[in-house]
């Protein structure tokens, strides 16, 4: 009699079942983080090691020199008070250097890259403004005024070059699923305008607050909730992103939109007392800051619409995977 044999062997039913090793994330060289997975310090190569050292260093250094400058503009009585809001929104904007080089080069995020190479242009046009209107020039400020320019033109130069580099996190995260790479580019997209968005609203209360100008008691108390407020906006969110709460999507909007009140408010005192000033740079500075934070608040409701209809597809599981292994 014919000996009756399966087709395959079990090992190979096994394997038929599991799906193929392209569609599997690649996340056991990754390492795994509450912000999602991020490459291994030995996977970087030396050059962008030694980058990755320099640019922590040199933000650093200035953060150190950011705070000394504000300890002696705030000593000084005599001293402009946009000196000190300069300052203030420099030391923020340096705390959120940081993390954006370290989430551009550990994550391959290249729209957070994109915005510290805005940031590093930002200084360096200020410098050579300040630069500019100067009538007498000694020496420590031309060498601080040449520093800056080759510092910054040295961090733009190798910043674009990672953001030109190819960018791999998609696949290894999502394997080779065009529609699970889509996914996670959107919720790194959400993810970053909800960083953005966070650094916006922290500088323009910064801006508003340390002017100069009459700000009534009633407005100091809104800007000092609106601060804690907008951290707690930007804590929901992220989460809401990261974890694929549906519930918590729908808090993260509804908490928005006392800070678009808030916009249509601070627009309206603005126009209300236009030309009461003898310069117009804070109602300039404030309404750019309004346009930039609602253009972050339509690109990230955009994304988070996009992401909301694809929650459940197994990003998250694929995201926090090294977490089990």
């Amino acid at each position: 009699m014919d000996e009756i044999r399966p087709l395959l062997s079990p090992q190979r039913l096994q394997s038929v079942d599991l799906p193929s090793p392209n569609l599997q994330p690649r996340h056991r060289d990754l390492l795994p983080t509450p912000c999602g997975p991020i490459k291994r310090w030995s996977e970087l190569p030396c050059l962008v090691k030694i980058y990755f050292c320099f640019t922590l260093s040199s933000l650093l250094a200035l953060l150190i020199l950011t705070v000394f400058n504000i300890q002696r503009e705030s000593v000084s009585k005599g001293n402009d008070d946009d000196d000190l809001t300069v300052s203030l929104i420099q030391l923020v904007s340096i705390l959120f250097c940081m993390y954006y080089i370290t989430r551009g080069v550990l994550q391959e995020n290249r729209q957070e890259l994109i915005v510290f190479v805005l940031s590093v242009l930002v200084v360096m046009v200020r410098s050579v403004v300040n630069f500019s209107v100067l009538t007498t020039h000694d020496l420590l400020l031309l060498v601080r005024f040449v520093c800056i320019l080759c510092m910054g033109l040295l961090h733009v130069i190798c910043a674009v070059l990672l953001i030109q580099r190819p960018n791999m996190m998609a696949f290894r995260v999502g394997g080779a699923l065009e529609s699970m790479q889509e996914q996670y580019f959107i919720l790194n997209l959400c993810f970053s305008m909800v960083t953005f968005d966070l650094q916006a609203q922290l500088c323009l209360c910064i801006l508003i607050l340390t002017s100069g100008t009459s700000v009534s008691f009633t407005h100091t108390v809104i800007l000092g909730i609106g601060v804690v407020w907008a951290c707690f906006t930007a804590a929901a969110g992220a989460i809401a992103v990261l974890k694929e709460v549906k519930p918590l999507v729908w808090i993260f909007v509804l908490m928005n939109l006392p800070q678009l009140a808030y916009f249509i408010y601070l627009l309206y005192s603005i126009i209300s007392q236009w030309g009461q000033s003898k310069t117009y740079s804070l109602e300039a500075a404030a309404i750019t800051g309004c346009v930039v934070s609602v253009t972050i608040k339509s690109v990230l409701f955009w994304g988070l619409y996009r992401l909301y209809h694809s929650f459940g597809q197994g990003l998250r599981e694929r995201m926090f995977a090294a977490d089990k292994q």
